[in-house]
């Protein structure tokens, strides 16, 4: 993976360009990094081979969605504003009164292992490095208490499941809190598993050598044999309602995220039912083929919820006016996925920490060319639909 400063920075008095916040070297202008991601998921897949990039890179289905997903945000078009005086961009947010250092977080994505021989560790260190929050899938190949003694200063919430046998779910919440999560982040999206079919033809399961030590019971025998769907075929609640919300509210004194929204109803009966938090997510296109992308269904969910719990969104999140358009549409962060494997994969901790780098100049670029100072100044008129697209019909 190539991160290289392409052009000369102009810089304040603390050494740092002032709009991009890099070290700076002597010149006028923003210091550019040069990543394509592109290249980068192609080294990736080279690097962990087919099996392992099947699981990764595949989707429900057609796989419509996963374009559809990307797309999507082109869909929308950023409308800047001019003569704003900024001399400076400031990414710093909180996340459920957690501080960041940018509105960018790490998605929970599973068998990490597959990726790099340090899994999730390396991921965590490397999101540790930039300051930004990392969420923990309970699908993880290392143990919870392994991520956060490997990174302990680094924000972290953990991702989770309830499991036919709650006691499990119990267990996990419990270590969690313990272990210093910030947030249960529960997924109510996969009552059953998805049709993926490029995981049935891959013959995608999980190698002998790696385990699911979150889970614990029988998952990682059933990942072994049947694959990853089997562990949501044998493994998971599918009867899940909003009393599941407070009822994993419960467990700790954790605050609890819905992921897996794409419904402005659900938005609001999850937020009755004691929700801190939204993530807007199809589950990165690889549940319900036909589902619409999430670039199209934020807004709607952000006004049903009006303020009364936060918003974030992932699915298709590839460039930085993608994450302006998506927080000026009402998310204070979104979560990157797949981006963050092929870092892993090319990079380790070191490359998932240069993947934040890129997206954090970048957004200090946008932001500055939008005329936003900060990103609680990303607001709606700052993003409009382009012509051609509406809401109602997509074309």
């Amino acid at each position: 993976m190539r991160l290289v400063p392409a052009h000369p920075a102009s810089t304040d008095d603390t050494g740092h360009n002032p709009v991009t916040g890099e070290p700076h070297v002597a010149g006028g202008t923003p210091l550019a990094i040069d990543l394509s991601l592109e290249d980068l998921e192609r080294e990736a897949r080279h690097v962990i081979g087919e099996m392992a990039y099947a699981y990764y890179a595949g989707g429900a289905e057609d796989e419509r969605l996963l374009e559809e997903n990307v797309t999507a945000w082109a869909h929308w078009q950023l409308h800047p504003k001019v003569l704003a005086g900024i001399s400076a961009v400031d990414l710093g947010t909180t996340l459920l009164g957690t501080a960041v250092s940018s509105p960018v977080a790490i998605a929970p994505t599973a068998i990490q292992g597959l990726a790099h021989v340090d899994g999730e560790v390396a991921t965590a260190r490397g999101a540790a490095a930039r300051g930004a929050l990392m969420v923990l899938s309970s699908l993880a190949t290392c143990s919870l208490e392994e991520v956060a003694a490997g990174a302990p200063g680094g924000p972290r919430w953990m991702q989770v499941y309830i499991l036919r046998d709650r006691a499990r779910t119990v267990d996990l919440a419990q270590r969690a809190a313990t272990h210093g999560y910030g947030a249960l982040v529960l997924t109510v999206d996969a009552p059953v598993a998805g049709l993926r079919l490029r995981e049935l033809r891959g013959g995608v399961h999980l190698p002998h050598d790696l385990a699911l030590p979150n889970l614990a019971g029988d998952s990682t025998e059933s990942a072994h044999e049947g694959g990853f769907m089997a562990v949501v075929t044998r493994e998971f609640e599918p009867a899940l309602t909003p009393d599941d919300i407070g009822w994993l509210a419960g467990l700790t004194s954790l605050p609890v995220v819905v992921k897996g929204v794409q419904r402005a109803d659900d938005a609001v009966r999850c937020v009755d039912a004691g929700a801190a938090a939204l993530v807007v997510s199809n589950h990165g296109a690889r549940q319900l083929s036909d589902a619409p992308p999430t670039a199209d269904i934020l807004r709607e969910v952000v006004d049903a919820v009006g303020g009364r719990a936060e918003v974030y969104v992932d699915g298709g999140l590839r460039r930085a006016p993608d994450v302006v358009k998506a927080l000026a549409l009402g998310a204070r962060a979104v979560l990157v996925g797949r981006p963050s494997l092929w870092a892993l994969a090319a990079g380790g901790a070191d490359g998932v920490a240069s993947l934040l780098q890129w997206y954090e100049s970048e957004l200090r670029r946008t932001m500055a060319l939008c005329g936003a100072a900060t990103v609680s100044q990303l607001e709606r008129s700052l993003v409009r639909r382009a012509p051609g697209w509406s809401l109602d019909h997509g074309t």
